[in-house]
């Protein structure tokens, strides 16, 4: 039974203790179920033990129970920073430990990854993949300033800032020299940025547009054509090769021609790869000096 389950007196009838037969009258007593019995046989037979210190609750001490589970008032502490809980709320936990609101919510609550005390209700945190930290735990692996809600890049268990990210990891342009942090494209298997990979006359991006290279420069289909190409001396047109499609060309001396374009001044006849003369300036075939 609870505490109300047994009164306190001092016997004033002549009556003997229950259990000890030793007279009562004058002395003090304790009354059970209809049994008188003196203080000493009540913590022998009747008292309650206390959950804490496994010690019976005598007649003269004051008792508290929670679900027929019962402590002495001063035992009534937090099992983990052993605050008072009489008339305080409570939590009954294993091993019938009792503990104080602000412990159990303190032992519950996830443990920072960072400095790995609790992240309780109220504390600003950040969360990756299961993982938590305390906001101001969060650092960068490389110059361990707070990264906090800012933006960073996850290598294995390593965390990067945006700026030791770039220097530490990102690929460099092979133009401007400076980290590529996103977009880009490549060109034999070096890495540029799309602002750097331009026309070196007219200066327009080249990504996903035809060019062509000409020793360390590029350039777009119509300033090749109209700065570089060489000009075929037969139609006056630059020979243009190199943007997706072969183009023969036919060089003599100082000239060169569009293979379809190298054929005789008189009689029209294709040139290239076949024996050619050149009389005046101009290219004939073998038989055609013979005519003229």
């Amino acid at each position: 039974g609870g505490p109300g389950s047994y009164t306190v007196g001092t016997m004033s009838e002549r009556f003997d203790c229950h259990y000890c037969r030793d007279p009562l009258h004058g002395k003090k007593y304790v009354q059970k179920e209809g049994r008188h019995c003196c203080v000493k046989c009540f913590e022998k037979f009747c008292a309650n033990t206390c959950m804490e210190c496994k010690k019976p609750i005598g007649a003269d001490s004051k008792e508290l129970h929670f679900k027929n589970r019962y402590w002495h008032d001063n035992c009534f502490r937090c099992f983990k920073c052993y605050t008072s809980l009489v008339n305080e709320p409570f939590m009954l936990r294993e091993n019938n430990k009792i503990w104080c609101s602000n412990c159990t919510a303190a032992d519950e609550a996830p443990r920072c990854k960072g400095c790995f005390k609790p992240i309780i209700a109220g504390d600003q945190n950040v969360e990756y993949k299961k993982m938590v930290w305390h906001k101001d735990c969060f650092t960068c692996s490389q110059c361990k300033q707070v990264i906090g809600s800012g933006s960073f890049f996850p290598k294995g268990d390593e965390f990067f800032c945006v700026s030791c990210h770039e220097h530490k990891f990102a690929k460099t342009c092979a133009k401007c020299k400076n980290p590529i942090t996103s977009g880009g494209l490549t060109y034999q298997e070096q890495p540029w940025h799309s602002e750097c990979f331009i026309c070196s006359n007219c200066k327009k991006q080249l990504g996903g547009k035809r060019f062509t290279a000409v020793e360390d420069q590029f350039y777009c289909v119509e300033c090749y054509k109209e700065c570089v190409a060489k000009k075929c001396a037969g139609c006056k047109n630059p020979i243009t090769a190199g943007f997706g499609r072969g183009t023969s060309v036919v060089n003599y001396e100082d000239e060169s021609w569009h293979d379809y374009c190298f054929k005789c001044t008189k009689c029209a006849r294709g040139l290239a790869n076949k024996r050619f003369v050149c009389h005046n300036g101009k290219i004939y075939c073998a038989e055609c000096p013979k005519r003229l």
